[in-house]
């Protein structure tokens, strides 16, 4: 299903530009951006075709059970055990894709000119990542299969009040704790941009105390700008990239839209979406997980937690395919609504120049296929937010 959207995205690659955006690219940067899009998309045929062959060699030649016998070889401690099994997983499929992720990175956003990364950043930001999972992916998955020992069937209740929590936490902190570990904040700086956001956000009755820039370019020219926390902790962090790009009233523009988000509640709205999705999975999961089937079917011989969370991972990804279906179209909504309120706060026109400008520097795709846009796109095309933007 996906090579098919796949296929039918990129049998419109080389449409005309819809009416209304044909001051985004001129004729070479439109022939380009389709040379990016094409070449992402064999690329990433590639990727997926290697990844659908690695897992059923793993499937088919009893990769998993291979795992297994290595991690029950190691220790007879469950947790112990679990660990290890997920820990050579993880870190083997990461290893064993590394060249895709290293050609990505150095070859093809290289030669398209986004790629600002080093090869020192690239690896260092590979061991910082395997470190954050080693130690937060350890540290739930230990409180998890403890819950399960202790719990039984029930287990399902205190993994999800745990994940729920930690997520909760992460929306709170994720910029003050996570962030600084690959990237630099610092407060935007004193002049005539800050005060036009200050003056924004006091119009609108916005309390805003942090607004950062973050040093986006060290790794790519692509520029972006987002929003994270609430109440006292909520914060703007502004891309520099966002910042070089743009001019004053555009970024203001793009404050505007994210502030829309806030005010709309869209991120109290996601926070529960999301919780609600993980309670109904760990249900589903405490229903399958004791069934010695779901282990034999990933070709391991001796049923165990671990396992069966492999196997129920493959199983569920149908199911986790609808839910995705009902997270973008909500998302959309979203972005047509903060749209809406930068429009009535600020103005419609500034945004409409930054979305164009946005999407020219980096190669989006202009005329996606609409079953592609509807199973993938979290954001609506260009073309659909210009319209609604333009809309009295």
């Amino acid at each position: 299903m996906e090579t098919v959207l796949d296929h039918l995205n990129a049998k419109h690659y080389n449409d005309p530009i819809p009416e209304g955006l044909d001051d985004v690219f001129d004729k070479d940067e439109y022939q380009k951006s389709q040379a990016y899009k094409k070449t992402t998309y064999r690329f990433g045929l590639a990727t997926s075709t290697f990844s659908l062959v690695l897992t059923l060699a793993f499937l088919f030649f009893g990769g998993f059970e291979w795992v297994n016998q290595i991690a029950r070889s190691l220790t007879d401690n469950t947790i112990a055990m679990t660990l290890i099994f997920f820990g050579i997983i993880f870190i083997g499929n990461d290893l064993i894709t590394l060249p895709f992720s290293y050609y990505a990175t150095f070859v093809i956003e290289e030669n398209f000119g986004f790629n600002k990364t080093t090869k020192k950043l690239f690896f260092m930001d590979k061991l910082k990542g395997w470190a954050m999972m080693l130690v937060v992916g350890g540290l739930i998955l230990t409180l998890v299969l403890w819950f399960y020992g202790w719990a039984g069937d029930s287990f399902w209740i205190y993994a999800w009040i745990l994940v729920a929590v930690f997520t909760l936490f992460m929306n709170l902190f994720y910029s003050k704790l996570i962030v600084p570990m690959f990237n630099k904040q610092t407060p935007l700086e004193q002049g005539s941009l800050k005060a036009k956001i200050e003056t924004y956000a006091k119009n609108v009755g916005f309390e805003l105390q942090h607004v950062f820039v973050i040093d986006g370019s060290k790794r790519s020219t692509k520029a972006n700008a987002y929003f994270s926390g609430f109440g006292k902790e909520k914060r703007v962090t502004l891309y520099d990239t966002l910042i070089k790009d743009l001019e004053e009233e555009e970024i203001v523009a793009v404050l505007a839209h994210e502030v829309g988000h806030y005010k709309k509640n869209h991120i109290i709205y996601n926070l529960i979406a999301s919780i609600l999705l993980t309670g109904v999975t760990l249900f589903i999961l405490s229903l399958f997980i004791n069934n010695p089937e779901v282990s034999y079917a990933i070709g391991v011989t001796t049923p165990s937690f671990h396992a069966a969370l492999i196997g129920f991972g493959i199983l569920y990804s149908p199911i986790s395919e609808i839910t995705g279906l009902a997270m973008n179209h909500l998302s959309r909504k979203f972005e047509y609504q903060a749209d809406d309120y930068a429009k009535d706060t600020y103005a419609a026109l500034p945004l409409i120049t930054a979305l164009k400008k946005l999407s020219k520097n980096s190669l989006s795709n202009l005329t996606p296929h609409p079953a592609y846009v509807f199973m993938h796109y979290s954001h609506p095309p260009l073309a659909k937010r210009m319209a609604n933007l333009k809309k009295q």
